[in-house]
């Protein structure tokens, strides 16, 4: 229970270590780079996916409840996304007054974490101990670049720089709970640990090719991009191995 706890707290608050960077370097920070810290994540969710969550999941079940969880994980993540407003770093319409638009970052981005911090919670529930450690390190290397891109968001917004940290902070404090409901559902349910697992993977891998692949690709940055997505995939390979 400690090792969740702490695991999720770490994974959450890497949300805000991520948007440190904002109340210095706000104005310097160009699209190629955004594309290319995007792009990193998507290699480290999905070298997690591949080679932590999918094996686990079929380990402690079979490929038919692979496949039910993974699609169930796709199904709410594409329920999410036709629900949820989009943000769009570049093209958001100028003129929405404050309190609303903090309001639909908030809701977009918090309800985006929701399967983040179940799949820390469910891979902590394992038998495999390191799962959850890998899978909490995963998503706190994908949670920082997320909150420097809200953050900067916030402040093209005309937001104040504190405001902007403090809201990106905040937005992954929500991994913390469905962290902790995951572990707790999956612990008294064992029957429920590949459906979990298998549910992280889905929601990870859409996440992937749906928003963070073509993020980085759309402004021309595609080659570099791509270097990135391998040097992410190489580098949770190396983390994988070294655990």
């Amino acid at each position: 229970m400690k090792q969740v706890f702490i695991g999720s707290i770490l994974s959450a608050l890497s949300t805000g270590l991520g948007a440190i960077p904002i109340l210095f370097l706000a104005k310097s920070i160009t699209h190629r780079w955004r594309d290319i810290l995007l792009a990193f994540s998507a290699g480290i969710m999905m070298a997690a996916s591949m080679m932590s969550l999918i094996p686990e999941a079929l380990q402690a079940g079979s490929f038919f409840t692979l496949t039910i969880g993974l699609f169930f994980g796709v199904l709410i993540l594409t329920i999410l996304e036709m629900t949820v407003p989009h943000i769009d770093l570049e093209h958001t319409k100028k003129g929405i007054q404050f309190d609303e638009k903090a309001m639909l970052i908030i809701a977009a981005i918090t309800l985006h974490n929701i399967p983040e911090g179940l799949s820390v919670g469910v891979s902590y529930a394992s038998n495999v101990s390191e799962t959850g450690n890998l899978i909490a390190l995963a998503i706190g290397l994908q949670n920082a670049p997320e909150g420097f891109l809200v953050a900067l968001f916030l402040i093209h917004q005309q937001i104040g720089r504190w405001k902007a940290f403090i809201i990106a902070t905040l937005t992954g404090a929500v991994e913390i709970v469905t962290s902790l409901l995951g572990f707790y559902l999956t612990s008294f349910f064992r029957e429920l640990v590949p459906y979990g697992l298998a549910f992280a993977a889905g929601a990870m891998l859409f996440i992937i090719y749906k928003e963070l692949i073509p993020e980085s690709h759309g402004d021309g940055n595609e080659r570099t991009s791509t270097y990135s997505f391998i040097i992410g995939i190489l580098f949770m390979i190396f983390l994988v191995e070294s655990f």
